[in-house]
């Protein structure tokens, strides 16, 4: 079981660095559509949209970096989590609120739709695991005596 962890594990981390390493360097290759994109969203003041554009990528990538660095990843991956939770929140508010956006994740042109707020729900899942990998590897070890 403690190998299929380790694997587990590893899988989670490079999954998701790779998907926050691409994401943000597709967006600062385009920080004007991602500004458009973000605008989209109709949730923030205009003073906002370009800070947004041009900082989020970057915590992205650093939040990629960490993963793959191995640096504090219980604490990396809560604030993985933290900010995926905070996409599809977003996600599902303007998708509730029936505005036409791009989603802006992963490329332009996406719009906003269930399947773009389940993914996003699916790449929370290894955050999760990662942020709770020890106290579930704790309670595993307490079932299995």
């Amino acid at each position: 079981m403690a190998i299929a962890l380790r694997i587990l594990h590893w899988a989670c981390r490079i999954v998701l660095a790779g998907i926050f390493l691409y994401s943000g360097y597709f967006k600062l290759q385009s920080p004007l559509q991602f500004a458009a994109a973000i605008a989209g969203y109709k949730l923030v003041p205009d003073s906002f949209i370009v800070p947004l554009a041009d900082y989020l990528p970057w915590v992205e990538i650093a939040l990629g970096a960490l993963l793959l660095s191995g640096w504090k990843i219980r604490y990396v991956s809560i604030g993985a989590s933290g900010l995926l939770l905070a996409f599809i929140v977003i996600l599902t508010v303007t998708y509730i609120r029936g505005i036409d956006a791009d989603c802006g994740c992963f490329g332009f042109g996406d719009k906003i739709s269930p399947r773009t707020i389940a993914r996003d729900v699916l790449i929370l899942l290894p955050a999760v695991f990662l942020a709770l990998e020890e106290r579930l590897k704790k309670t595993a070890a307490r079932y299995t005596k």
